[in-house]
């Protein structure tokens, strides 16, 4: 068991998502950004691995454009030895790595528009876990997408374009129950169709889980969908705010329930990712918490 927090540490001055708007873009000004990326990049991942934190989630922004027309930079090129760098920290260092692009990523998109563009910035995140060298346990998540007033054709038309999906894609990508569209029983479904791995958000489960099935009795069909190849299942873990609306991420880790849920999953080994708004801060009381689990991965 690994634990991990997404993308931002909030005790380092600097971000690996820096960015600037699409009409100031420039090659010159797009590789100084990159630089400037990878380079807090590598401040993350060695401040994670000094503190036992041994699961994180890259920035979808780590080149900014990427994906875009407007993007000309040879940034593979320009940056190809400095993300070679950063992959060998990461397997040096056991760590694991996911990415998840933001929800405007829709495979089942009725647009043609959008489709393309979803399917440019997915190749992106499959690039930079490329160039990092990292094995297909370092993962692409997403949601299955849009409603569009038809759940079932819905459905069916994520699972035609996912199994049209060039391999480099492919092998990265794995889906995660969301908090008002699909459950965790929707993913299953989409699973037994393509063989694609599922992520379980605790948070989306519980408030979109419309028969209330317990944790302990869905988990094990979930965990079910990872092959050995996608490595150990991930789970993103957090609970409600209670001043949020459903859905929203609390500011901090709740151990007992956090205790709780990892009692419900004693029987298998999991990474989990805490979505939870103190970033770091969570991740270290979690692993402070979970001492006495054999589970737990230490360096």
């Amino acid at each position: 068991m690994k634990i991990g927090y997404p993308c931002i540490n909030q005790s380092l001055p600097c971000r690996s998502s820096r960015t600037f708007r699409l009409r100031s873009y420039s090659d010159e000004r797009l590789l100084t950004t990159v630089e400037g990326n990878l380079h807090c990049l590598g401040e993350i991942l060695r401040y994670n691995t000094s503190n036992g934190i041994l699961f994180f989630r890259i920035t979808s922004d780590l080149v900014p454009f990427a994906s875009h027309p407007v993007c000309t930079a040879d940034w593979q090129e320009n940056f190809r030895e400095h993300f070679s760098a950063l992959g060998t920290f990461i397997r040096d260092n056991g760590m694991r790595i996911s990415m998840h692009p933001d929800q405007f990523i829709l495979l089942n998109a009725k647009d043609p528009d959008i489709l393309d563009r979803s399917i440019a910035e997915l190749a992106y995140h499959a690039e930079v876990l490329d160039l990092l060298g990292l094995d297909m346990s370092a993962k692409i998540q997403l949601h299955v997408g849009g409603v569009y007033g038809d759940r079932e054709a819905s459905i069916v038309r994520f699972i035609d374009r996912y199994l049209c999906l060039d391999e480099l894609i492919l092998r990265r990508l794995v889906i995660e129950n969301d908090d008002h569209r699909y459950t965790a029983r929707d993913c299953l479904r989409v699973h037994a169709e393509t063989g694609i791995p599922v992520i379980f958000d605790t948070l989306h489960h519980r408030v979109n889980s419309v028969s209330n099935e317990p944790v302990v009795e869905i988990y094990p069909d979930v965990a079910a969908t990872w092959d050995p190849r996608d490595g150990i299942p991930m789970v993103d873990y957090s609970t409600q705010d209670p001043d949020g609306r459903p859905g929203k991420h609390a500011a901090t880790i709740d151990i007992p329930d956090f205790l709780g849920f990892t009692e419900d999953i004693r029987s298998f080994d999991v990474d989990i990712m805490l979505e939870i708004k103190d970033k770091e801060m969570s991740a270290l009381k979690a692993i402070a918490a979970l001492e006495s689990d054999t589970r737990l991965v230490r360096r």
